[in-house]
């Protein structure tokens, strides 16, 4: 029987397969939606491994929590955001997130030789996936955090996940607002360290030597001494460290106040002692080299070619 654009597109939306596999497997049933869910289940597998190499830079970070004290993230990423929209990938992630709040795994690698259910393990979950949905997907990070009070939160759908621990004596509606904003501030300005405190020795030579070299190369600093420069110098690295430093930075809802000192002031009238203990932020495909396609040309040759 001919098979329709419409029942293409409904297939898709129901297995997350890519197309063409979509119009294979309706072509191969007769048209029959749940054989051809099947038919992708069952020839899926075979490809995952062929699938295997392929880009994944897209995808949803996704956090699981337990109480106000433990949480999990994770990042795990699919070929397309078409894929990482869909619900039964979503579902995935969840329950990927669930198992390392659950999982005593160190590392990806440990996580999927663990097992999913009584039958497989997550390993065998993420091929089964893999063969359902007909794109290559990858369990690429986590972390897990617990402290006194453990806030997360998640920006655009699963682009970007932020979970932050604080040590504190109270635990209210005020300090976990307080730190959801924070979580907030750390969606936005990606800084790389809580605080001065944090910064590697190493990586301040380095920023100073880049910054010195800057100063001699500037025309405009030829005549200047050697106490102005470094003066000059010192200015310039402050104002980075104001940058990637979480506590320097100005509060993105306030400008006249720093990240430390609205903490400061939630934590007084709480009548509480609130510090941040640590601060985890994935950006989905974050550092990824992402393959440039055109879309609408190669579902043109797909379509042309079949």
């Amino acid at each position: 029987m001919a098979i329709t654009a419409s029942q293409v597109k409904e297939l898709r939306e129901l297995s997350g397969a890519g197309m063409m596999d979509c119009k294979k497997a309706l072509t191969a049933t007769d048209g029959d939606m749940e054989a051809a869910i099947e038919y992708l289940r069952k020839n899926g597998v075979m490809k995952a491994e062929k699938k295997s190499s392929r880009i994944t830079a897209e995808g949803i970070c996704y956090v699981a929590v337990d109480g106000d004290s433990n949480a999990a993230i994770v990042e795990v990423n699919s070929e397309t955001d078409f894929v990482a929209k869909n619900e039964k990938f979503q579902s995935f992630v969840a329950g990927v997130a669930n198992k390392v709040l659950a999982s005593d795994a160190a590392d990806v690698e440990a996580l999927l030789a663990e097992s999913w259910d009584a039958e497989k393990t997550v390993k065998d979950e993420l091929t089964s996936q893999i063969a359902t949905i007909g794109e290559n997907l990858s369990i690429r990070r986590f972390a897990k955090v617990s402290a006194d009070c453990v806030v997360s939160y998640i920006h655009a759908g699963g682009k970007i996940g932020v979970v932050v621990a604080a040590d504190t004596d109270v635990v209210n509606d005020d300090i976990k607002t307080c730190l959801k904003d924070v979580a907030m501030q750390i969606a936005a300005m990606n800084p790389k360290y809580i605080s001065r405190d944090e910064v590697p020795a190493d990586y301040l030579e380095h920023e100073k030597e880049i910054l010195v070299a800057q100063a001699k190369a500037d025309p405009k600093n030829a005549n200047k001494p050697e106490n102005i420069i470094e003066k000059m110098i010192t200015g310039r690295l402050n104002k980075e460290l104001k940058e990637i430093c979480l506590l320097d930075q100005a509060y993105v809802k306030d400008g006249d106040l720093t990240v430390e000192k609205y903490i400061a002031g939630v934590a007084k009238a709480a009548g509480a002692k609130l510090s941040l203990k640590k601060m985890v932020r994935f950006e989905t495909g974050e550092g990824i080299e992402k393959k440039e396609e055109n879309f609408a040309e190669e579902v043109a040759k797909q379509m042309a070619g079949n």
